[in-house]
């Protein structure tokens, strides 16, 4: 009898610690499937997006601020996989308050080659432009939560644009992008671009842009999700090319731009580390004020320094007044170095940062451009300084002196004291 008892005591013990087991695999598949979900929700935000069922809600349409449309707001997005992963639809509509316009922009995509992640694209967009600012076709795939310089921008012109284009990735470490773009300009500013042709107001161009983002050191492994990067490797370098058409059948000026980016980082430990940035960019031809450069100006022409207390940008010239220089060739070179924090909170994490920026330019015809005044870049603009980053939820200061041949007569105006803010998921 005993024999059985402890027979049955056995089986109840087994039993019991197959259970134990059973619910902790259980658990722990739970655990897993949420902790997927979270680490999928932290992607799709940091690429810009709150993901819904069949729509994911863009995070860059939803409010922002600048001098000319005042308060600028409204809801953009694209079609999720769920609804169908080789076909899309994109789009959004905004509302300035103080322009008092309604802007938009409509598009969808069909994949033609799955492995490549090959897709054509057509759209349509009614909307605003920073004057003299470049933008890369693969910038799309870059999101930041938060853009400081659009606060302070003011001269921009209208465009209604048809385009279409090719989306190629070669690999996950080349990406590439082809457009063709038709659009009607309207600058909103006092401007008139006198050609041998005649004095344009507005005007009508015809382009096609091939750009190439190339991470040769980016490090992938295969997932059944596709390739997931395992390492950030540098430099980063981005190429375009953009030809602009004159003719009946085309648009009103023939240019060539040809622009370049790279990016660097020394990593010295796990805490501190060095960034080099250098942007260039030249214009040949009839190329209107709108789609020449300036060298990322942030800050407001106003009287004393406090008055021009704002928040500062990640890349910009923070003594560098808006619309002070624009050019038809320029480069822009930044160093930063990060220390290490100095104690790590919850709410609380300072860091210093030194920077130091470089930009230099010309122009070619600068008298074509009638009704604006402006200066060029090519005695060489310097600045540097430092910022005192994250020191309460995210916020902190940044101090820059602006020296050298673009050093202003009153000391306090080559001075710039404003907020930083940086945020990372």
């Amino acid at each position: 009898m005993l024999k059985y008892y402890l027979s049955f005591i056995c089986l109840c013990s087994i039993f019991i610690s197959r259970a134990q087991v059973i619910a902790s695999d259980v658990s722990s598949a739970k655990d897993s499937i949420k902790a997927i979900k979270k680490a999928e929700l932290v992607h799709h935000i940091g690429n810009g997006y709150i993901p819904l069922k069949y729509f994911n809600l863009d995070l860059r349409y939803l409010i922002k601020f600048n001098q000319y449309e005042g308060i600028r707001t409204g809801l953009g997005g694209t079609t999720s996989n769920k609804l169908s992963e080789a076909f899309r639809i994109n789009g959004y509509a905004v509302y300035g308050f103080k322009d008092a316009q309604y802007k938009y922009s409509i598009g969808a995509g069909y994949r033609i080659n799955k492995a490549h992640n090959t897709w054509f694209n057509a759209s349509y967009t009614d909307d605003l432009q920073e004057t003299a600012s470049t933008h890369f076709l693969t910038d799309k795939r870059i999101f930041q939560f938060f853009e400081p310089r659009l606060l302070n921008i003011s001269l921009f012109y209208h465009h209604k644009t048809k385009s279409a284009s090719i989306q190629h990735d070669f690999g996950p470490k080349l990406n590439t992008e082809t457009q063709f773009s038709a659009s009607e300009i309207d600058p909103k500013f006092d401007y008139q671009f006198v050609t041998d042709e005649g004095s344009y107001s507005n005007y009508d161009l015809s382009m096609a842009k091939v750009a190439l983002y190339w991470s040769p050191f980016d490090i992938y492994k295969p997932t059944e999700f596709g390739n997931k990067r395992t390492h950030s490797g540098y430099p980063k370098l981005t190429f375009q090319y953009s030809q602009s058409f004159n003719g009946p059948s085309f648009g009103d000026f023939s240019f060539q731009k040809l622009d370049f980016k790279t990016t660097y980082h020394f990593i010295h430990n796990k805490a501190s580390h060095s960034e080099i940035d250098l942007v260039t960019g030249i214009a040949i031809g009839d190329t209107p004020l709108t789609h020449l450069y300036h060298a990322y100006p942030n800050n407001i022409n106003k009287a004393t320094i406090m008055q021009r207390f704002s928040v500062a940008g990640l890349n910009s010239f923070e003594t560098m007044y808006f619309n002070e220089f624009f050019s038809d060739m320029f480069s822009v070179v930044q160093f930063k170095h990060f220390f290490k924090p100095f104690y790590n909170s919850t709410f609380s994490r300072p860091q210093l940062v030194l920077l130091s920026r470089f930009a230099i330019g010309d122009m070619k015809n600068k008298d074509r451009h009638e009704g604006i005044t402006f200066d060029t870049l090519d005695k060489g603009y310097l600045e540097s300084g430092f910022e005192l980053n994250q020191l309460i939820f995210g916020f902190g200061l940044s101090l820059t002196y602006r020296y050298g041949a673009y050093h202003l007569p009153e000391i306090e105006d080559n001075f710039a004291l404003k907020f930083t803010f940086n945020v990372t998921l």
